[in-house]
């Protein structure tokens, strides 16, 4: 009878030590506020990227109503997912935080995107709401594979998230995914601008201020002046998704992994 008391009394102060059950599953990671879009535990991203990501996944949110949360962690061990796989991490933390909308406008919606980065563990994975279904998971696994991977292998880890947000905002506006990045792009710019400054010069030199290059100059600056002020008035304008990038909304399982 005795020995029968003492193991009653060892498993109730066990059971009192163990986690309550509502705590089974769950990751131990803060939300980000609403509209703030990147948690950066892990240092792996610089101001002036973090900067960049936001504008990129604000104004997709604002005009798609389909929110990007970028995470980094040091490892998913930090967070009680020491035995997990980062698909399982992934898939827990999305719908813990209830990531985009499961409905808009009565509308079947979920397609909020989360981009995992576990620093530690040299693992990364995007994860997709349930209304991506699997569609676009070959498109999650090139984004991976071309551009997050190779520059975190690198080294480049603020890079390659960028990149990644980027191509994910691609994708999320049924766009063609950016091509590797070169410089191009940069050297037709310059290019062209030199020739148009020598366009300049010789028309003035030929043909002083009656020369063609007064005409094409004020063609110029009259289209550059029409695009600024469309951008200008277009900013901010009516229409757009004012809510937040947490509303309930939950994984479907799509996705890819990567690592390096």
């Amino acid at each position: 009878m005795k020995r029968l008391y003492i193991i009653v009394i060892a498993a109730l102060c066990l059971s009192a030590a163990a986690p309550p059950a509502s705590a089974a599953g769950q990751i131990d990671i803060q939300r980000p506020e609403e509209r703030q879009f990147v948690l950066d535990q892990a240092g792996m991203i610089t101001p002036e990227d973090q900067k960049q990501i936001v504008e990129i996944t604000d104004k997709l949110l604002t005009e798609k109503v389909t929110p990007i949360i970028v995470v980094t962690i040091e490892s998913m061990a930090a967070h009680g997912g020491g035995n997990m796989r980062i698909e399982t991490f992934a898939n827990l933390l999305f719908d813990q935080w209830g990531i985009g909308y499961e409905k808009v406008n009565n509308k079947t919606w979920n397609t909020g995107i989360l981009l995992l980065v576990s620093k530690n563990d040299r693992k990364a994975r995007i994860q997709l709401g349930a209304g991506w279904a699997h569609e676009k998971d070959k498109l999650c696994q090139q984004i991976m594979d071309e551009q997050i991977i190779p520059r975190f292998k690198k080294g480049e880890f603020s890079a390659g998230i960028v990149a990644g947000v980027q191509a994910l905002d691609a994708m999320a506006r049924e766009k063609q995914l950016p091509a590797p990045p070169t410089d191009w792009k940069k050297v037709a710019i310059v290019v062209v601008f030199i020739g148009l400054m020598i366009f300049t010069i010789v028309s003035l030199i030929r043909r002083g201020a009656s020369g063609w290059a007064w005409l094409f100059w004020g063609v110029v600056f009259s289209v550059v002046g029409y695009m600024l002020y469309s951008m200008l008035t277009s900013r901010g304008g009516g229409g757009g998704f004012g809510g937040g990038s947490f509303g309930g909304g939950f994984s479907g399982g799509g996705g890819a992994t990567g690592s390096w």
